[in-house]
């Protein structure tokens, strides 16, 4: 039971939910989540700490990038099951139809360096 109340306690914060509908979007580093969300730079890396945690979201250094992405799943079945509902559920909402619109806009070569 501790591993399921993990992931549901990961999902329990909007902004952690919206960064899991970015992710499905694309790959994406802590600058980027953060102008997406206007939040705080330790405020996404916290809530990405909670989702890596929880099992939902993997990082991978790449040069002077660490990117982000949705897990596979394949380390928990409720990981699995709710990625795979997230991936529908959510999609009509309007606080996560504009960030999704405007995930095209945002690039890290210009974020990141601000």
């Amino acid at each position: 039971m501790k591993a399921f109340i993990k992931v549901m306690k990961a999902l329990s914060d909007p902004n952690r939910v919206k960064i899991i509908k970015m992710l499905q979007h694309k790959m994406m580093c802590v600058c980027e989540m953060q102008e997406a969300l206007q939040v705080a730079q330790p405020t996404v890396s916290k809530h990405l700490r909670l989702l890596e945690d929880a099992g939902l979201v993997n990082s991978q250094k790449d040069g002077i990038w660490v990117n982000y992405h949705l897990a596979d799943g394949s380390a928990s079945p409720y990981v699995a099951a709710i990625l795979g509902n997230l991936r529908h559920w959510l999609e009509d909402d309007p606080e996560v139809s504009v960030l999704v619109e405007r995930l095209p806009m945002i690039r890290r070569e210009d974020v990141c360096r601000k």
